[in-house]
């Protein structure tokens, strides 16, 4: 049955007017505020040109958060991406209580951000918290004393629980493209003496390109962006050692304790971060780019 352009068209307008109306629209109201010196609340926008991204180069709490925010999509999502391979290699090798322990694995991703940060708050503390109890009980003084907590710390202390929140998300990912592959393959890899790490790496990885391709634009935009679990970990007064582009873009357009009330800024840093996901992106999609395979 040959359908109608004119159906198509119809069935493709509710969303095509959600996406003009919630991201288009804006994102071209952004393109212009961040030309303009406005606060966002009584005198109108005063136009500047490109002054606020100029402002941008030499902002030092601009570059730090960026460098968190590109150590946490880098160095994180090696890591992450790294554990979610072993532990799905290990889940998918035929292990008792698969379902459980995906479950377990997933925990943390339905969880409040604010009990997380409380929980890993009170693991960090020194001499009461969890991580100084268990090195007092192995006897590693010194590092039950260490300072997560501290300024020079702070933003690799965040990082580790980011890892451990959003591992399981990749992992149940992964488990979800690896039970597609029909079992076939794998009976007749073990029939040719195959190990299962030669296994995992001949068969599971190649099939699952596409998948990880996906998993790796998602913790990309997610790592960019990220936002909740920063802002909540310091505090009402987050370190600024610990900010991210997120963050920062937040507390200058709305502040702390202390309104900042810099929309026109915050703007400007809102559209180099979405020039930074649109980057990577794209760089992904290229280096990701391979042969379909079908099964």
């Amino acid at each position: 049955m040959k359908v109608s352009n004119r159906f198509i068209i119809l069935l493709l307008l509710p969303a095509s007017a959600l996406y003009l109306t919630f991201f288009l629209v804006p994102t071209i109201q952004a393109l212009v505020y961040s030309l303009y010196d406005w606060s966002g609340f009584g005198e109108a926008p005063r136009f500047i040109g490109m002054r606020n991204f100029q402002e941008l180069m030499s902002d030092r709490l601009f570059w730090t958060s960026m460098g968190n925010t590109i150590a946490i999509l880098i160095i994180g999502g090696i890591v992450i991406f790294g554990i979610a391979f072993v532990m799905t290699m290990m889940l998918s090798s035929g292990i008792r209580g698969k379902k459980f322990f995906r479950g377990v694995i997933f925990l943390p991703n339905i969880i409040a951000v604010i009990a997380l940060t409380t929980l890993w708050g009170y693991m960090y503390t020194p001499r009461t918290g969890l991580f100084a109890a268990v090195f007092d009980a192995l006897g590693l003084t010194e590092l039950a004393r260490f300072p997560w907590m501290g300024p020079d710390t702070i933003a690799a202390a965040m990082m580790i629980a980011i890892i451990w929140i959003e591992v399981g998300f990749y992992v149940v990912l992964l488990l979800a493209g690896v039970d597609k592959i029909p079992p076939d393959f794998y009976e007749s890899a073990k029939l040719d003496g195959a190990t299962d790490f030669q296994q995992f790496r001949h068969i599971t990885v190649p099939l699952l390109s596409d998948v990880i391709a996906i998993g790796m634009v998602l913790w990309s935009i997610h790592a960019v962006k990220i936002f909740e679990f920063p802002f909540a970990f310091t505090g009402l007064e987050p370190n600024p050692n610990s900010y991210t582009v997120a963050v920062y873009l937040y507390i200058l357009g709305f502040g702390q304790r202390q309104p900042i009330y810099r929309l026109g800024y915050a703007t400007a840093v809102g559209v180099m971060l979405l020039l930074v996901v649109i980057l990577i992106v794209l760089v992904l999609r290229r280096v990701t780019r391979r042969e379909v395979y079908q099964y």
